[in-house]
C-alpha cells in the first residue's frame, strides 16, 4: 500500500504541483542534494531545490522505476534524460507522524549525469533566487 504523502509527492512529480510542497514539508525538514556537500536545512530551501530538481528532472523521460515503502520511508529509483545523459538515481524520503517531510536524500548515478545535474541545477536554482 503506498501510504498518503507518497500519493502527494507523486501527484508533485507527474503533475509538477509545486504547492503541494507546502502541505508535506516539515519546517526543520533536512536536504541531502547529490550536488552540495552539507545538509540543507528548513522548509524553504528544501523547496527551492525540489522546485529546482522538478523543472530539471521531471521532463517527459522521467519515471520511478522502482519503489519501497516501509513505515514513514519510502526509496524511489527513478530514471530520466537530461541533454541526452541518462540519469540514474534515488530519492530516500523519511517522514514523521503528522506526514510531513523530515528527511530528502537524493542520490545519482553515473558521474557524466552528477555532473549535468549540478550544472542544470545551478542555473535553476539562481534563476529560483532572483
Amino acid at each position: 500500500m503506498i501510504p498518503k504523502i507518497m500519493h502527494m509527492w507523486h501527484e508533485i512529480v507527474e503533475k509538477k504541483n509545486i504547492a503541494l510542497l507546502d502541505e508535506i514539508l516539515a519546517e526543520d525538514v533536512e536536504m541531502h542534494s547529490p550536488i552540495v556537500h552539507t545538509v540543507q536545512k528548513g522548509k524553504e530551501v528544501t523547496k527551492k531545490y525540489l522546485m529546482g530538481a522538478a523543472a530539471v528532472l521531471c521532463n517527459d523521460t522521467f519515471k520511478y522505476t522502482r519503489t519501497v515503502y516501509t513505515d514513514n520511508f519510502a526509496l524511489l529509483e527513478f530514471i530520466t534524460e537530461l541533454n541526452g545523459v541518462l540519469v540514474n538515481g534515488v530519492d530516500m524520503i523519511s517522514w514523521n507522524t503528522e506526514n510531513k517531510i523530515t528527511d530528502f536524500k537524493v542520490m545519482i548515478r553515473p558521474i557524466k549525469a552528477v555532473n549535468e545535474v549540478h550544472s542544470e541545477m545551478g542555473k535553476m536554482l539562481i534563476k529560483l533566487n532572483s
